[in-house]
């Protein structure tokens, strides 16, 4: 019992600190280009002829959005109910830290289980390693079939791009893992072809790639999102090396730990 109060306390720490830091990027980051996608959402696809200019525009000035996303707010027809949705501003950022928060606890969870397997986080440094490779399972890896998606874009199955997502992210940490704890030749290339294999494979794609939405805002927003997850694993895995080696001491495992 020891073990689990440990791991689900250093857990609630890290995913505190990192989901906080990360809603806080995305106010600045990811939620301006996702209410710029929200307004061509809106207009409807009566006006997509006029967007598909737009990328050609704003080529050399991205801050050109800014200044051509109002037009089609103006002439977007109201939008039906569709429920209930936190207001823009206070209300909105506040769900959007409480989900990050849960989200973030749940990943570290993750990280300080697997962790406890190969020896444990001893500290900041290695929780950036830990942390990298989270990143590169859960974000990278992933995103580079199903990159992030705005308001209005089109996308495949949800089901079909589950399994795909889950598969990939799978497959990626157990070659991660292969080649970082296990020193032979034939099992790295086993990970290789384990890294592989889902993009050999192909992420399920829609039918038509239509979209309102202009290229330069989405290239945007990949970026954004990208960036925003690398600090995000690379704090939660630095602040569960702080917090596990400063709780833990001299034991050699949380099993030891917190008498």
């Amino acid at each position: 019992m020891n073990l689990f109060r440990n791991v689900v306390f250093i857990a609630a720490i890290a995913g505190l600190v990192a989901g906080v830091v990360l809603a806080c990027m995305q106010a600045f980051a990811t939620v301006p280009l996702i209410l710029k996608a929200e307004v061509y959402e809106q207009a409807g696809g009566g006006h997509q002829h006029e967007y598909a200019a737009a990328p050609a525009a704003n080529a050399t000035d991205t801050n050109a959005m800014s200044s051509a996303a109002p037009a089609p707010a103006e002439a977007a027809a109201p939008a039906e109910d569709e429920g209930w949705a936190p207001a823009d501003g206070f209300e909105r950022f506040a769900f959007s830290v409480l989900a990050n928060i849960v989200t973030g606890i749940g990943f570290a969870l993750v990280l300080v289980a697997v962790s406890e397997f190969a020896g444990g986080i001893g500290n900041w440094r290695q929780g950036v390693f830990w942390g990298l490779a989270g990143f590169a399972a859960f974000t990278l890896a992933p995103g580079l079939g199903l990159p992030p998606e705005l308001p209005a874009m089109p996308a495949a199955d949800l089901t079909e791009r589950q399994i795909w997502w889950w598969a990939t992210v799978a497959a990626t940490a157990a070659g991660l893992g292969l080649i970082a704890f296990r020193k032979s030749l034939p099992l790295a290339i086993l990970a290789v072809v384990l890294i592989v294999a889902p993009h050999i494979v192909g992420a399920p794609q829609p039918d038509s790639f239509e979209t309102p939405i202009p290229e330069g805002l989405h290239h945007q927003f990949v970026v954004a999102v990208t960036v925003t997850n690398l600090v995000f694993w690379l704090v939660l895995g630095a602040v569960v090396g702080v917090v596990r080696g400063r709780f833990t001491g001299t034991a050699t495992s949380l099993r030891d730990s917190f008498a």
